[in-house]
């Protein structure tokens, strides 16, 4: 289980995150660094995995469309990759409001 071997929590989590670099600002509160193109001029943010049967139930039990449900989660594990995070409050409703913004210009309803 992914969430076990890099996180140490043995449980099934929905999406996990695994950034290039580390892009998160050393002073909090303030947005994170935009990342800089490569010497080919592309972007490498990391790597993201989506529990398939995780995001599936949470579909399922949330009443939500299973697309809708994945966008979701491919928006905010881009949000950690570019160096976003949750863990203190202020972050937390920085990054839901920047999901909310995404998915409504994808034409998607608030997922919270």
């Amino acid at each position: 289980m992914l969430n076990a071997d890099f996180r140490d929590k043995p449980m099934p989590t929905n999406v996990l995150s695994w950034p290039e670099e580390d892009l998160s600002p050393e002073d909090a509160g303030h947005p994170p660094d935009a990342p800089q193109p490569g010497p080919d001029g592309t972007i490498s943010l990391g790597d993201i995995a989506i529990a398939y049967d995780t995001c599936a139930r949470e579909a399922v039990d949330q009443g939500k469309p299973f697309e809708a449900h994945v966008t979701h989660l491919l928006v905010h594990g881009t949000l950690h990759l570019l160096g976003y995070d949750h863990i203190r409050d202020p972050d937390a409703t920085r990054m839901e409001a920047l999901e909310i913004e995404i998915l409504g210009k994808l034409g998607l309803p608030d997922p919270y």
